[in-house]
């Protein structure tokens, strides 16, 4: 990491009250979660992009729900890195301070971090096709497979955007809005390639707002982000973190 640019993101932030933050893959994958996707993605020789849709559950939802089942339990003893708990005091340092997340896994949450814009989901969350209701079940492995909703019997499955499908309407306006709105959007551990997530930090642009990426590689945001902080989120964020106090607190 640069540590000028550091300390000129700093600069930018120390002034500012409406914060915002998008979150991708690269900060769980810093606390060992896996992608499920790609070459490592293999599971009983099926792959994520396979599993993960609408028709793949109608038609054999317990196959489904075995590889949803092994996942949360992976994801189960994972605890959250410096950077989401950077993120997650934040929220307190920043009078108007908003959090974006690609990721399903409710680290997030697990760090401290409240009301948290899940745009995908979460995999800890299941949802009843047939009443729309959603619940948290942190039970692993799940007593039955595939469960089932308690009030009406009917399937559950798990409350996650599958491929084919649409981002929950009002969870993709709000995050819309508070892009629009921000005075500064962080864009951490993402790839920047996967739309409508990667349209956030070009509508915070387009309004005005600073934008501060932060990755060990550059990406497709990266030639029109104004700082770009190469380096992982567990380490950046910290280190952005004392610069930022040092300055609104002398």
């Amino acid at each position: 990491m640069n540590e000028k640019s550091a300390s000129d993101a700093a600069g930018i932030l120390s002034g500012l009250e409406r914060v915002a933050v998008l979150t991708g893959a690269g900060i769980s994958a810093e606390s060992g979660v896996p992608t499920f996707r790609g070459a490592d993605g293999l599971w009983r020789q099926y792959r994520a992009e396979t599993l993960a849709t609408p028709e793949a559950f109608e038609s054999d939802p317990k196959l489904v729900w075995e590889w949803y089942d092994w996942r949360r339990g992976l994801i189960a003893p994972v605890e959250p890195n410096p950077g989401h708990r950077i993120l997650a005091g934040w929220q307190d340092l920043f009078a108007g301070f908003s959090l974006i997340t690609q990721n399903v896994d409710g680290l997030h949450a697990k760090s401290g971090s409240r009301e948290v814009i899940e745009l995908h989901g979460n995999i800890w969350k299941l949802r009843c096709v047939r009443e729309g209701t959603v619940s948290e079940v942190r039970t692993t492995p799940l007593p039955r497979i595939p469960p089932v909703c308690s009030s009406c019997g009917a399937l559950l499955r798990p409350h996650v955007v599958w491929f084919g499908e649409a981002l929950d309407p009002a969870v993709l306006e709000r995050a819309f809005d508070l892009s629009s709105s921000c005075q500064a959007m962080l864009v951490v551990g993402t790839s920047s390639v996967v739309h409508p997530a990667a349209s956030l930090p070009r509508t915070a642009a387009r309004a005005g707002a600073a934008v501060i990426e932060i990755n060990p590689e550059p990406t497709p945001l990266t030639p029109d982000a104004d700082i770009f902080l190469a380096g992982k989120a567990g380490q950046v964020l910290p280190a952005l973190d004392r610069l930022l106090r040092e300055r609104r607190c002398p």
